[in-house]
């Protein structure tokens, strides 16, 4: 498949999955007869964004060339789309010009900028993580790595969505929400797939995941976006047992597609004593050596 005919796929998926979230009702038009798809035709959705069938058609088939921004606004208003689903259809329109054709981004850099890891290594009372956005664990302190120990146990870089759909019995244990972060890391994975689709290590990342895990794939399929956001993280840590953390997720400026997430625990609560709790064992932790079930 052509970059061409891969950026169209992407396209008519993307609006097919989101016109089949809304039924008639959601959109306040009357049913009569038998309807063959759950959601909305594509004729009603150029009827609520006020725009010709066929040209509705046409979008839908990747034919976007020269979309004005009103249009899109339109279309994305029918769909309902929040901000990341909109951002996300934007990009889809952008790959199908002839620049983003020409534009070829490499793959992130496997790892951080002296600066940060010395950032990272400062932060001795709080776990921080660097993700890429294929979600390796690029860069981590040493109380990050001990809250994330669970993934650095195969011989490949740790990946937070291999660990949890290829190890996923171990997966489930770790995440009491695993069904909730599968959404998640699904949704931010097709951000990156739109953001940089040639990526190699990207769609080899989504091919293994893929052909491996029918979880995966499911999800995979509905075509969700979701950015990176701050919150809550819920673990079931070895040593710790089930501890909810608050995060703060940021990007790197150095790295296009690097989020530091730092988890947070107020002072004075049990999440903030759990983390000196880890500290005061990872502190004593003999090299290599596993965190134990408490």
């Amino acid at each position: 498949m052509s970059d061409q005919e891969a950026a169209r796929t992407a396209l008519r998926e993307y609006l097919t999955t989101r016109r089949g979230r809304i039924t008639p009702a959601d959109a306040g038009l009357p049913v009569s007869g038998r309807r063959r798809v759950p959601g909305l035709r594509r004729e009603e959705v150029a009827m609520l964004a006020g725009i010709s069938p066929e040209y509705y058609v046409r979008l839908e088939r990747g034919a976007a060339a020269g979309i004005s921004p009103e249009i899109v606004d339109t279309v994305a208003m029918a769909l309902r789309l929040d901000g990341d689903e909109r951002m996300h259809l934007d990009r889809l329109i952008a790959a199908l010009t002839p620049a983003a054709r020409r534009r070829r981004r490499p793959s992130e850099p496997d790892a951080v900028s002296p600066g940060i890891q010395v950032m990272l290594d400062a932060l001795q009372d709080l776990p921080a993580v660097v993700f890429n956005g294929r979600l390796d664990i690029v860069a981590v302190n040493d109380l990050g790595r001990a809250l994330y120990d669970s993934h650095f146990t195969g011989p490949d870089r740790p990946n937070a969505a291999r660990f949890l759909f290829l190890d996923e019995d171990r997966a489930r244990r770790f995440w009491p929400e695993w069904e909730k972060l599968a959404a998640d890391v699904v949704a931010i994975l097709r951000v990156q797939a739109g953001v940089n689709p040639d990526d190699p290590a990207l769609v080899e990342l989504i091919g293994q995941l893929s052909t491996r895990s029918a979880e995966f794939r499911t999800r995979w399929a509905a075509h969700d976006v979701r950015a990176h956001r701050s919150g809550v993280k819920r673990f079931d840590h070895p040593l710790l047992g089930q501890v909810a953390l608050p995060t703060e997720s940021m990007s790197v400026v150095a790295a296009t597609d690097h989020i530091l997430t730092v988890f947070t625990p107020r002072p004075g609560t049990p999440e903030h004593d759990a983390l000196r709790l880890l500290a005061s064992w990872n502190a004593d932790r003999p090299a290599g050596a596993p965190v134990p079930r408490s």
